[in-house]
């Protein structure tokens, strides 16, 4: 097995046939956060379970992720992936398809060398892996659909959201708890939380999109609203703006940047008009409201929280709520780390 600083990088895989081959290489090598898998880590970590262990589950919620980038790149005929060129870009169509398959069947494979490493049985792990992977594809269906329907609402767009983002981190929170052998309602509650967390992480997402600073955001401000795209911000807009009686110019601003998008020089102007409508202060609500839902779940579910007994026999003395020093160190570098998450510092 490979180390945790390189493993997906260096996941072994066979020479031939190149134009298979190549092509996945490019995709795992081609960087990221990673946030998924060492979420997935900590999580084991605090169920005492070693990272080494829990690898594989971590590398299998990674690849599956990837797969998914490569077929939505297809989908979104989008030309760059992580500043490099898109697989179907550098290559063609089809093998970006067959390279989306092939990592589709490494994270399976993956996860069932998941529950040999942790001696866990893999029918647990399997169920929430196949349902991510319904969601997921549910979600992307979703996320289509909007494309070219007039009329979505806030809470349509927030479930969408539930079946892509929410999805995986979800998962990657109950597999964690799984390789641990976390009981079916401390899994429930992991996967709850990755849910509220996707949320959080998503919205906070468009509000940056709209709200960062240039530089530091590594691509144009407003560039959703330029696309056209229907986030968090733009949906909220419309709602206020159709019960504002003196917002005719911000009523034509937003449903032209729904269907069409706005030029750069109208950003500023978007900014401005959802700022009076409250839109931007309701974002950063809902983000603070979902991550302490997140954070809420994760004190149910995680050893040493509201659910902890002698009886779990993983509950650790001195154990802080807030992630403090004397925080274990698994759990208090999980709260850090969604911390981070939630002010896109990381």
């Amino acid at each position: 097995m490979p180390s945790r600083r390189d493993a997906a990088a260096d996941l072994e895989l066979r020479d031939e046939p190149a134009l298979l081959y190549e092509p996945v290489r490019y995709v795992l090598r081609g960087g990221g956060k990673r946030l998924r898998p060492v979420l997935l880590l900590l999580v084991a970590e605090a169920f005492e379970t070693e990272p080494e262990d829990a690898l594989p589950a971590a590398l299998a919620v990674e690849v599956f992720h990837n797969f998914t980038l490569v077929h939505d790149d297809v989908m979104d005929g989008a030309d760059q992936r992580r500043g490099r060129p898109a697989v179907h870009r550098r290559w063609d169509t089809g093998t970006a398809l067959l390279t989306g398959d092939l990592l589709l069947a490494r994270a399976y494979d993956l996860l069932a060398e998941a529950g040999e490493t942790t001696g866990a049985d893999p029918t647990p792990l399997m169920r929430p892996f196949r349902r991510m992977a319904r969601r997921l594809c549910e979600g992307q269906a979703l996320d289509k659909t909007f494309e070219t329907r007039e009329a979505v609402s806030v809470e349509e767009y927030l479930d969408m959201i539930d079946s892509k983002t929410g999805a995986l981190l979800g998962a990657a929170f109950e597999l964690g708890g799984r390789c641990g052998g976390a009981s079916p309602e401390r899994a429930e509650s992991l996967r709850e939380a990755g849910a509220a967390l996707g949320r959080a992480f998503q919205i906070q997402d468009d509000l940056l999109d709209l709200t960062a600073d240039s530089e530091r955001w590594g691509k144009p401000v407003g560039g959703d609203l330029q696309e056209g795209k229907k986030t968090f911000l733009l949906l909220r807009a419309r709602e206020r703006v159709s019960e504002d009686d003196v917002s005719a110019d911000a009523r034509a601003l937003f449903e032209r940047a729904a269907a069409d998008g706005l030029a750069p020089d109208e950003i500023d102007d978007a900014r401005r008009h959802m700022d009076r409508l409250g839109v931007l202060g309701d974002a950063r609500r809902a983000v603070a409201r979902h991550t302490d839902a997140a954070t809420a779940h994760l004190r149910r579910a995680l050893p040493g929280g509201e659910n902890g007994t002698a009886e779990d026999g993983v509950a650790k003395d001195g154990a802080a709520e807030d992630g403090s020093a004397e925080d274990d160190s698994a759990v208090g570098a999980l709260r850090w780390l969604i911390g981070k998450m939630q002010a896109r510092l990381h």
